[in-house]
């Protein structure tokens, strides 16, 4: 804490409260009841909160017309102090709520003093952390839809890259990459949609529910919610100041998400090994080693590996706060903001840092081409040929192909380096149109399927990809619309 935040004469959130205390507060109590340290994040949506009530009182007649243009004007004097780094934050005043309150009355004084009419601090600060929510959603939104851009442009390179597709990372069957990287686009397309759904819930606006009971005081609420661009207010006040679940919707979201980070960033991991070598990561993304001179350690995608642990905490922790109060408010629940804040924070670091490797990572087509014939991978698509070709039923049509397979593990070769002779020492149905099937370019043109991975199929895909998730155009700022 800087010095001009250290200052002993300031006034204490004690004195706020009026003369109830006859004691200043323990210097342990400050220390664990403050928040200041971190809900001073919540400044701006403080600020735009308490202009909206401002109004709305006035515009109510709780307050005159002057006390709101004083307050107004001292809250745009807050505002430039904190962005230019020159607001005096204290922790003897707790939160940034209290921090805020006191320097407007310091500055436009009886007025400053008006504005806490009619409200609370707890619904003053769901009200702030719902914002922040709020543009936390929108944020991740737009930057999933920036990495879903970017995945998209990939794909579209590599329509016909054939590679090995797996299951229990065992070779199964060729794909093409633009039918793997689709997957993902897939799937950070169904986060974008849990952030949106999380928006619609948390479309609401609790101020004026006052601590909990509402007020008796002549307030519009409906005015105070449509001028912070909510639907509508919250419905009951109780639940408006116990409310949390609008952070746990974020917080589940993010945890989802970073799920689908951290398998890609796994998979990120895999390919750029000298054994895969499917890919090579850019060299900003990736570190030395201080001992080995060849290493080139894919730090980055580590890392979103290793974060999707700190959401998944976040999202836990949260929720082990709540699990057991009672309603409506306790000072537990000032523990909700850090885990939300740093969810975010790696969230958003770790988008944008996935959709950048993936901007620049050079793909290397000969290896996955390579990979994908290793393994018997094609062993399918003899079982299919016979299906189709001699009406063989799939299941024996399985158990012909396996033992082709076991030929080829006992002479050490792919099921596509076997001869014509071999195949049919196995099964004479299996003649000479059983090889031409024994191909990955084939294999994978032959998935016509909705869904499948045959380039003609995916190239389809690409195209409703681009409509369905909103993909047309950059608007440059990372950002969804709201």
């Amino acid at each position: 804490m800087s010095d001009r935040e250290d200052h002993s004469g300031t006034r204490t959130a004690r004195e706020l409260w009026g003369g109830h205390f006859a004691e200043d507060a323990a210097p342990l109590m400050e220390r664990i009841n403050a928040s200041i340290d971190f809900d001073r994040r919540l400044w701006r949506e403080d600020i735009e909160g308490s202009r909206a009530h401002a109004r709305m009182l006035a515009a109510c007649g709780i307050i005159s017309a002057a006390d709101r243009d004083a307050i107004l004007a001292g809250l745009d004097r807050i505002a430039r102090e904190i962005e230019e780094g020159r607001f005096p934050f204290s922790r003897a005043l707790e939160d940034i709520h209290l921090n805020i309150e006191a320097r407007l009355t310091e500055l436009v004084g009886e007025p400053g003093r008006r504005l806490h009419t009619a409200r609370s601090r707890n619904d003053q600060v769901a009200t702030d952390l719902r914002l922040w929510v709020v543009r936390a959603c929108r944020r991740a939104d737009g930057l999933l839809r920036a990495l879903q851009r970017v995945l998209v442009a990939r794909a579209r390179e590599h329509v016909t890259t054939v590679m090995p597709g797996f299951t229990h990372l065992q070779a199964a069957q060729p794909v093409t990459l633009a039918h793997h990287l689709l997957a993902y686009v897939e799937m950070f397309g169904r986060d974008r949609s849990r952030f949106r759904d999380a928006r619609r819930r948390m479309d609401e606006c609790p101020l004026g529910a006052a601590a909990l009971a509402g007020t008796s005081f002549p307030v519009d609420r409906f005015m105070t919610a449509r001028l912070l661009g909510f639907a509508r207010p919250t419905a009951n006040s109780v639940d408006s100041v116990s409310d949390r679940d609008f952070a746990l919707d974020y917080l589940a979201a993010a945890a989802i998400t970073a799920v689908h980070l951290s398998r890609l960033g796994e998979e990120l991991v895999i390919w750029s090994t000298p054994q895969f070598g499917f890919v090579r990561l850019p060299e900003a993304f990736t570190s030395g080693s201080s001992i080995m001179p060849q290493k080139r350690n894919p730090d980055a995608a580590e890392l979103v590996r290793a974060k999707s642990g700190r959401i998944f905490g976040d999202l836990q922790r949260l929720l082990v706060v709540l699990k057991g109060l009672p309603l409506a408010y306790s000072k537990d629940m000032q523990e909700d903001k850090e885990g939300v804040f740093d969810a975010a924070d790696g969230l958003e670091l770790c988008l944008a840092a996935v959709r950048e490797m993936l901007r620049g990572m050079e793909v290397r087509p000969e290896r996955m081409r390579a990979a994908a014939t290793v393994g018997h991978t094609l062993a399918t698509d003899l079982a299919d040929w016979l299906v189709r070709e001699k009406g063989v039923s799939f299941r024996e049509a399985h158990g012909i192909a396996a033992r082709v397979v076991r030929r080829a593990e006992e002479r050490g070769v792919e099921l596509h380096e076997l001869s014509a002779e071999e195949l049919r020492a196995v099964d004479p149905r299996l003649d000479a149109g059983a090889l031409a099937v024994l191909t990955v370019e084939r294999a994978v043109a032959s998935r016509t399927s909705y869904g499948g991975t045959a380039p003609a199929r995916v190239r389809a895909a690409l195209a409703e990809a681009v409509r369905r998730w909103g993909l047309e155009e950059e608007d440059g700022t990372g950002e969804a619309e709201p």
